[in-house]
């Protein structure tokens, strides 16, 4: 949450360790084996903060950027195989990534769920589910998915 001018190189470090080199890895070691199945299938988890930004969110905006990049890239590169590529961009889904970003403060995690009704996991695993399941000639190449109660990034409705 902080802003570029102070980002610390430990929290760029583990924002793109995460989002990017090991999303590259870890595709990168699983393709051999999805083309030999013969009906593999890429389910990227990215966000809205891939096609949105926020003040205090580059780092974390840059890296779901770039994790739209690759599936985006991998779509392409696989055109012909038999691999189907999604990228599933949820907003806010309750779960422990709010700790994290706050450092473990439970107290201003729970804030950003306040008033409002935030996806939960089950809704994320869902529509990937739904993706995955579609006919083989079938790619579902991405599902955005936010709770009703959030417009943006930013633009929350919340009850008092």
């Amino acid at each position: 949450m902080e802003p570029i001018a102070e980002i610390s190189d430990d929290d760029i470090a583990a924002m793109w360790a995460t989002n990017v080199g090991g999303l590259l890895r870890m595709t990168r070691s699983l393709l051999p084996l999805l083309e030999a199945s013969g009906n593999g299938h890429v389910v990227n988890i990215g966000s809205i903060a891939g096609f949105e930004t926020y003040p205090g969110g580059a780092g974390y905006t840059a890296a779901k950027h770039a994790v739209r990049a690759i599936t985006r890239t991998l779509r392409i590169e696989l055109l012909g195989k038999p691999i189907r590529v999604t990228e599933v961009a949820p907003g806010l889904v309750a779960t422990e990534f709010s700790t994290v970003r706050f450092r473990g403060d439970a107290g201003k995690a729970a804030e950003v769920y306040e008033g409002m009704t935030p996806l939960t996991p089950d809704d994320v695993a869902d529509c990937v589910a739904w993706a995955v399941t579609r006919p083989r000639h079938v790619d579902i190449d991405e599902i955005v998915i936010r709770p009703v109660d959030q417009a943006t990034a930013t633009n929350v409705a919340r009850s008092e």
